[in-house]
């Protein structure tokens, strides 16, 4: 198969299956995550050069992978659902000091991780203090503190 459609082809479905696993799986990379990279890594580097390991080769695919990257990049701003298909849209988490289950169940976060967030970003011990918790697309749980609880 051509250099260039196995790249092409590689590239979008490590895309798909990045963007399956969720936000909130690339935001905390743990030890086995760095374990499965290199073995993804190694096991792409196979199937897109194959038993061809030339200079040539190597630049093709290096080229089609990052104008991939580039192409992805563009249709992402001349088409902005393209973006949202791509990166996701914010999640809201937290509505007002209640815990939005489901949404949460779906993103794959627990009421632990959006109290630790509240903690190390605002300083919030509890859930009530939160008014708003937001999964943002690069998997950062965002808090808007209730600031009418301070009022009283």
């Amino acid at each position: 198969m051509n250099p260039v459609l196995k790249g092409f082809i590689i590239y979008v479905f490590i895309l798909a299956i990045f963007r399956f696993m969720g936000k909130k799986n690339l935001s905390e990379t743990t030890t086995f995550d760095l374990v499965l990279l290199l073995i993804i890594s190694e096991t792409t580097s196979n199937a897109l050069t194959g038993n061809d390991y030339s200079l040539i080769t190597c630049l093709l695919l290096i080229c089609t992978l990052t104008g991939t990257d580039f192409l992805l990049g563009k249709l992402k701003v001349r088409f902005p659902n393209m973006d949202k298909i791509i990166d996701g849209v914010p999640l809201i988490l937290v509505e007002n000091g209640k815990l939005l289950s489901k949404r949460m169940k779906r993103a794959g976060v627990d009421a632990q991780d959006i109290l630790e967030a509240a903690r190390m970003t605002q300083g919030l011990e509890k859930m009530g203090d939160i008014k708003y918790a937001v999964l943002e697309k690069d998997g950062t749980i965002s808090i808007i503190p209730d600031r009418s609880k301070e009022l009283t």
